[in-house]
């Protein structure tokens, strides 16, 4: 029996034994099914257009 479990900070893992999982839960770790995705195809390959920022340009005074 596999079980993947993801957490926040440290990553993802794999458990062995549903004792070990459980376990694991009560630690903040989350289970998961990697076959399923959990971001659609079409939302993960879309591109995002940069906004171009413009700078003010600001006239130096004469005589400096």
């Amino acid at each position: 029996m596999v079980i993947y479990l993801t957490h926040p900070v440290h990553g993802a893992k794999v458990a062995t034994m549903d004792l070990e999982a459980e376990a694991d839960e009560r630690n903040g770790w989350t289970r998961y099914n990697p076959d399923t995705p959990s971001v659609p195809e079409a939302a993960a390959n879309t591109l995002v257009v940069k906004r171009r920022t413009t700078r003010k340009v600001e006239a130096e005074p004469e005589g400096v």
